[in-house]
């Protein structure tokens, strides 16, 4: 039998778990892997030009496919730079399996060239976080390694120095059993009880939804349908929840819109499904509250729970569903579906008007024609900061479309690299980076990743030359924006010299034709837009303070709220209100 190298196993048993690609840039210590990936069917290396991106877009790639996904950083600096697109993955619930890369195992703990410890300063972003000093360890390190990135969704990271990495490894330990997928968790009898009863006392439940209730979208329909229940989201939430929902009341949170925040606040129970939604001022207190999660930790750590229900949001709800006595009462619902279409309709006044012609451009309007123009089943990876704002007011779920972003970790510059790894798991799909050009600009080196590699990745950048969610914060805090201006760039001219088909648009008649031009173009677009600086946006909910804060300084700045395509679903929802 011939003989394997320890890196050459390594690669094997990432082939086994499902693994297509590993995302890196090569490096000394990483050698004997790289060359193990060049001679091993099955498995790529894809060459990035930055380490987080290539945590990025592995995150993305597992976060589109359901599988693990890897990446690689060499000894030191190399590895060191995984670490913000690991955390990215790590609370997006990815899994991904980070190789890193070590200095000679003989000057560990020396103060070698480049030396780190890496076990350990990825211990926080990582279910399972070990170096591997010896053959003998291999390939159990590894196979726990998958086991805890697949079983516990999130990242599991490996730290090997290259000359460990050359050596032998034991004959015949390679033929491990390997878990590819989770199972599904369902609560107990006694916690279903509990929730029966606790739903049947109340006269006014709402269902607040978050990324937990991918796949059990017919389930929470039916749950609605059933306790004539208001149906709100976090942004999470959004791409699995808001379609084909005649109980949709928006979302809840800094961005939110809508009637979700009343909704919340007016019911008597409110059940959290599948959301660890951050923001506690958003949640309310003096309502009964059910919160049912797949992971036990996340219970009851945002707010005070009545019920803390551990398991799948579907199993749950299949459980559920039979148990609970119908409620005929819809006076509640029809009251929130009213509230929020009147909310989207004030809303809305400010994205209607005269915006097809003002300059420089709303950037409402450039998202409104993308999400006519987008493919019913793109994925879109949006960047932190405002075009967080614009895809959750105007992008369009339709239950296959897809939205990905750094939504728990909240990083900048994540919409590039995601797509990049999105795109390379389906080379047929359509897949947009909505960009800000702040975000843009810090790993805008991935323009040449995204040539190399022929990815026909589409980039709209909303251009405003400034940190504008920085610009928000400033004035919510009462502070006059500072240091967050960018020269005036022209990203199409520097998008044409890497290869990139660039168009510049400063003109909103040309928003629409530019971007069919884009989408037809064989190969990957980049959009500029030039857009609004002054276009911000208000949360649902807001205190005194933060008003005196804008008052201080923002008093003659336009803030506008549009919503785009969601007024005409809420007043869709208000044809389920029988008439008297």
């Amino acid at each position: 039998m011939a003989r394997q190298s320890i890196g050459e196993q390594f690669v094997g048993i990432l082939v086994r778990a499902g693994v297509e690609r590993i995302y890196g840039v090569v490096g000394d210590s990483l050698n004997p892997v790289t060359d193990a990936v060049r001679r091993t069917p099955g498995i790529d290396w894809v060459q990035v030009r930055h380490e987080e991106s290539a945590a990025f877009a592995a995150g993305a790639e597992a976060q589109i496919t359901g599988r693990p996904a890897a990446c690689a950083g060499s000894c030191g600096p190399g590895n060191l730079h995984l670490i913000n697109g690991l955390y990215d993955a790590h609370r997006s619930m990815a899994p991904v399996i980070a190789l890193a890369a070590q200095i000679p195992s003989s000057e560990i703990g020396t103060g070698y060239f480049q030396e780190t410890h890496p076990d350990r300063l990825f211990a926080e972003c990582s279910h399972y976080s070990e170096l591997i000093s010896n053959p003998a360890q291999m390939p159990r390190v590894l196979q726990t390694a998958i086991q805890h990135a697949v079983g516990r969704s999130g990242v599991s990271v490996v730290c090997l120095p290259g000359d460990v990495a050359a050596l032998d490894a034991p004959q015949g330990a390679a033929q491990l059993a390997l878990v590819t997928r989770r199972p599904t968790v369902r609560p107990a009898d006694e916690e279903i009880a509990a929730l029966t009863r606790m739903i049947d006392d109340a006269e006014r439940v709402t269902l607040f939804c978050g990324s937990g209730t991918a796949g059990a979208h017919d389930e929470v329909m039916r749950l609605a349908d059933r306790l004539k229940s208001p149906v709100a989201h976090a942004l999470r939430g959004k791409e699995w929840i808001q379609y084909d929902n005649p109980f949709d009341v928006g979302m809840s949170g800094l961005l939110g819109y809508g009637a979700a925040y009343e909704a919340m606040h007016e019911a008597d129970l409110l059940i959290m499904l599948g959301t660890d939604f951050p923001y506690t001022r958003f949640l309310p207190s003096d309502v009964r509250i059910v919160q049912v999660d797949v992971r036990p930790e996340h219970l009851g750590r945002r707010c005070r729970l009545d019920l803390a229900v551990w398991g799948d949001a579907r199993e749950t709800l299949h459980a559920l569903i039979p148990l609970v006595r119908e409620k005929t009462d819809r006076r509640f619902l029809d009251r929130m579906l009213k509230r929020h279409a009147d909310a989207l309709e004030g809303a809305v006044a400010a994205y209607t008007r005269d915006v097809g012609r003002r300059t420089p451009i709303h950037p409402e309007y450039v998202a409104s024609v993308l999400d006519e123009e987008a493919a019913g089943d793109a994925v879109f990876t949006v960047d932190t900061g405002m075009c967080n704002v614009w895809a959750a007011r105007y992008l369009t779920p339709n239950g296959r479309r897809r939205v990905i972003g750094s939504f728990s970790h909240g990083s900048m510059a994540n919409a590039l690299p995601q797509a990049l790894g999105v795109q390379l798991a389906d080379r047929g799909r359509q897949v947009i980076s909505m960009s800000g050009d702040g975000g843009f600009s810090m790993l805008m080196g991935e323009l040449l990743s995204v040539v190399q590699h022929g990815l026909p990745v589409k980039i709209v950048l909303f251009n405003n030359s400034s940190l504008a969610m920085v610009d928000l914060e400033m004035m919510v805090a009462g502070l006059p924006p500072y240091g967050t201006e960018h020269q005036h760039t022209d990203y199409a001219a520097i998008a044409r010299a890497a290869g990139v088909h660039g168009i510049r648009v400063e003109d909103p008649g040309e928003v629409r034709t530019a971007l069919r031009e884009a989408f037809r173009h064989d190969g990957p677009a980049l959009v500029d837009v030039v857009t609004d600086p002054n276009a911000l946006s208000l949360p649902p909910r807001i205190t005194g303070e933060q008003l005196t804060g804008f008052a201080l300084s923002a008093s003659k700045m336009v803030i506008s709220g549009g919503v785009g395509r969601m007024v005409q679903l809420a007043r869709s929802n208000l044809r389920n209100i029988p008439r008297p």
